[in-house]
């Protein structure tokens, strides 16, 4: 089955070649004028991944992206004419997937798709383990999901991979380098601080004290390792 993606830009013209270009590709593509048309289609629709244009007139592409976490946890990749890397920070933390900067090449744009894909799919080996707990937190491999203190906890496709990861390498340091080839191959790497970004919202959501961090600790100019006892 094709997958389908969603463009959500204001750019006419660019819409229609990238809606060709994805065709081309073998994806099914779809678009978008603005944030509010791009979320309703999202609400009757089912996509596998949203280009999404950070300069729109209204909502801008953060909050489009804000909107959208509040109800999915799409693979989202932010499309901007603005290469500043506060931008690339406040995408991040706000739970996009990646961060292209326009102009773009289609090979690049290609590759950073197919990897996002590739990690919101659960295309690995069976886990070994399929449910682990610690503290309050409750991981169920098989369906990927997470309960913290009995309420289930979105993460997204790269939160729940960087989780896994160091789940597969508890209480052993891993380089930010380490989790970079893990999380995103090594053909490129997108943001040098998106680990820590990363590390950052994963925290959060399994109600872990960033000032005071039980599980994900941070050793400093080594890496991070999670600490648990199972």
């Amino acid at each position: 089955m094709k997958k389908k993606i969603l463009v959500i830009d204001d750019d006419a013209k660019l819409c229609t070649l990238l809606q060709r270009f994805l065709a081309e590709r073998g994806y099914a593509p779809g678009s978008a004028p603005n944030g509010a048309e791009g979320i309703r289609a999202l609400k009757k629709d089912r996509y596998d991944l949203v280009l999404l244009d950070v300069m729109m007139p209204g909502d801008d592409g953060f909050e489009v992206l804000r909107k959208i976490r509040k109800f999915s946890e799409i693979p989202i990749i932010m499309l901007t004419a603005r290469g500043d890397t506060s931008d690339r920070v406040v995408g991040l933390r706000l739970g996009a997937d990646d961060y292209i900067p326009k102009p773009f090449e289609s090979a690049e744009i290609e590759a950073r798709m197919e990897a996002v894909l590739r990690r919101s799919s659960n295309t690995g080996k069976p886990p070994k383990e399929k449910q682990i707990e610690f503290g309050l937190v409750k991981v169920d491999l098989q369906r990927r999901s997470v309960l913290v203190d009995g309420e289930e906890s979105d993460l997204t496709a790269n939160e729940f991979r960087l989780l896994e990861f160091l789940l597969e390498n508890r209480n052993t340091v891993v380089t930010r380098g380490q989790i970079t080839e893990a999380l995103y191959g090594d053909e490129f790497d997108p943001f040098q601080r998106s680990v820590d970004i990363l590390v950052s919202r994963l925290r959060k959501k399994i109600n872990d004290d960033p000032k005071k961090p039980k599980f994900i600790k941070t050793l400093h100019g080594q890496g991070y390792m999670l600490t648990v006892d199972l």
